[in-house]
Order: C-alpha cells, then structure tokens, then sequence
C-alpha cells in the first residue's frame, strides 16, 4: 500500500499485538495512528513528560486524539488519591496503536505528573475532589 505518508515500521512477529497488517488491508480504515512513527513516538513521549498545566495536557490529549485518532482517559480514582498512581491513565483500544506506545503514552504522562504534582490537583480540583480543602 503506498500511503503519502511515512508510517510507522512493523514491528517484529510476535512481539506486537497491534494488528497492523488488518489495519492496511482496510481500504476504509483509519490510519492516522499509523503516522506516529518511533522518531514522532519519541517527540510525542518527550512533550507529555514536560506538561506544563491541565489545560497543556488537555490541550495534548485533544491533539492526538485529532490528529492520531489515540483516546486517551485520564480519571481519578473514586477511593483517595495520594500519588499520580492514583490517577488512571488508558488509552481506547485501536488497531494499529503498538503494544510499547501503548506503555510509553501513560508512562509519560505520570512523569510529567511526578515533577509537577500541581497538575495532578488541578485534576482532581475537576473533579472537586479537593473543594474547599
């Protein structure tokens, strides 16, 4: 398939689960995911370790969602949060979206929620976990 786009190598056999070959045999598939690249992975990863606010992570999530068509949920947890491992980050289910991006994406994000804990309470601030604390 000759795509005006580079996409993103395949990944060994049996290494990845992400469907890839289905993906490209779709001739009505979505294949933005496809774009993300290992270089773009690597730029994409780099950029959500170093959010600067919620409305910068809010603000990235609805950039991948547009332009790679990723979903990602970020959601407190009901019980009391104490660390960003409080904090459930997933990603839709999607073929084409590799297994290690899968990882990196959240991994990321929790980073940048470790060296800026003012995000995680503008997060649960949302959710008036903290109101009038």
């Amino acid at each position: 398939m000759n795509l005006p786009f580079p996409i993103r190598q395949e990944c060994p056999p049996g290494a990845c689960v992400c469907d890839r070959e289905r993906l490209l045999a779709d001739p009505v598939a979505d294949l933005r995911v496809l774009r993300l690249t290992r270089e773009e992975e690597r730029r994409l990863v780099a950029r959500l370790e170093n959010l600067a606010s919620l409305d910068d992570l809010r603000a990235m999530q609805g950039r991948i969602q547009a332009q790679l068509g990723i979903v990602i949920t970020i959601t407190p947890s009901d019980n009391e949060v104490r660390t960003s491992r409080g904090i459930s980050i997933q990603l839709d289910e999607q073929p084409g979206l590799c297994r290690k991006t899968r990882a990196a994406i959240p991994a990321a994000i929790r980073r940048s929620f470790d060296s800026r804990p003012e995000i995680v309470y503008a997060l649960l601030n949302e959710r008036d976990l903290l109101h009038g604390a």
